[in-house]
């Protein structure tokens, strides 16, 4: 009989796009920043000190397509994305939104630059 894996609760995607230097394009994880560089890491290392990372999967990705308002990370279910990361906004979206099941509002990005989703069937040719 095989042992089955949960399913998570929770997907972290935590993007991990790097703008070369001289891009005007910002980018999650800078060069010249290197608390940016050990975000995943540390979202990585605290889900497993709290015992939770066989149910919160951290998910490194590229572009997620808000790159002004960086580091960011999108938190599935519910479709939250959080901005401006920092190790200890991290901890506290782990606490608070993760554990707690409260959305830490004031790390959440502005309605106006994330808005609604755009449902497929209305752009499909």
């Amino acid at each position: 009989m095989l042992t089955a894996i949960p399913q998570p609760a929770f997907y972290i995607f935590k993007c991990q796009q790097s703008a070369p230097p001289g891009m005007p394009k910002p980018s999650c994880v800078k060069a010249d920043n290197p608390e940016s560089q050990q975000l995943f890491q540390h979202l990585a290392q605290t889900l497993m000190q709290k015992g939770i990372i066989a149910t919160v999967s951290p998910i490194q990705t590229g572009c997620l397509n808000r790159c002004q308002q960086g580091p960011v990370m999108l938190v599935e279910p519910g479709h939250i994305m959080y901005v401006g990361l920092t190790k200890d906004k991290i901890d506290r979206i782990i606490d608070e939104h993760i554990i707690g099941g409260e959305v830490v509002s004031e790390y959440v990005i502005d309605d106006e630059a994330w808005g609604e989703a755009t449902p497929p069937a209305s752009m499909a040719r």
